[in-house]
């Protein structure tokens, strides 16, 4: 029975929210483009918006970043440069830092949606469905450190690299390899998948409208052409 569980969720699931992930979002931009926004509620409580908003999203960003790097890197590509211990270490302090910076920000987030009537009042289910989960995830990532340490052979990690790695080659591991981590780390996977698997039902589409691509743009100058009869008025003046 517990074989069969941990084939589930670490085998089957993965897929099933990989495809909610990449096939909702293209289906919603495709038939629902007029809901890639949520209801804005920033001129109300704007300071506390303003810190928590900057602190999630440099937080959050860092933590993509390094989950996809720090994942998704093979071993064999890293270790010409660091040891596995010494990755591991880099992971914990950099992830921890930017973990609680993320968690500063998002529970100002959540305090403002949760307790200010107004923007409560502009708020969906799913919007408060998914910043709870966030900050349950984030908790749980926080929570992992402790275990992290006492794991400083790199053991956990390299498990956890190889399970993503193989999930995005088609190549799953044997879930059982994964049975003899702490809960935490569990918990943390799955609640991660389930964030990709609600991703397109939700306000984190507005990740996929990030202006990314200005930052490769040509300069441009806009040139406005005067009317005709406003030009034919001021000559004849």
């Amino acid at each position: 029975m517990r074989d069969t569980l941990f084939h589930i969720l670490f085998v089957w699931y993965p897929y099933v929210c990989l495809s909610s992930f990449i096939f909702g979002s293209l289906i919603r931009f495709d038939r629902e483009q007029y809901t890639w926004k949520a209801s804005s509620s920033q001129l109300l409580r704007k300071r506390q918006l303003f810190w928590g908003s900057n602190l999630f999203h440099f937080g959050i960003l860092f933590l993509l970043l390094g989950h996809t790097v720090g994942l998704l890197t093979p071993t064999s590509v890293y270790t010409l440069f660091i040891t596995v211990e010494q990755k591991q270490l880099i992971a914990i302090t950099a992830g921890g830092i930017a973990g609680v910076v993320c968690f500063v920000g998002l529970t100002l987030l959540l305090h403002r949606r949760l307790f200010d009537d107004r923007i409560r009042q502009t708020s969906t289910y799913m919007d408060l469905a998914i910043l709870i989960i966030l900050w349950v995830q984030l908790s749980l990532g926080l929570l992992t450190l402790p275990f992290s340490f006492a794991h400083s052979d790199g053991e956990v990690m390299l498990k956890l690299s190889h399970w993503a790695q193989g999930i995005l080659t088609v190549q799953p591991v044997d879930a059982k390899t994964l049975q003899g981590l702490d809960w935490p780390y569990l918990v943390h996977l799955v609640l991660g998948m389930t964030i990709f698997l609600l991703f397109p039902y939700s306000r984190l589409v507005h990740i996929w409208s990030a202006p990314v691509w200005y930052l490769g743009r040509k300069g441009y100058q806009v040139v406005r052409r005067r009317p005709m009869e406003t030009s034919y008025v001021r000559k004849s003046l």
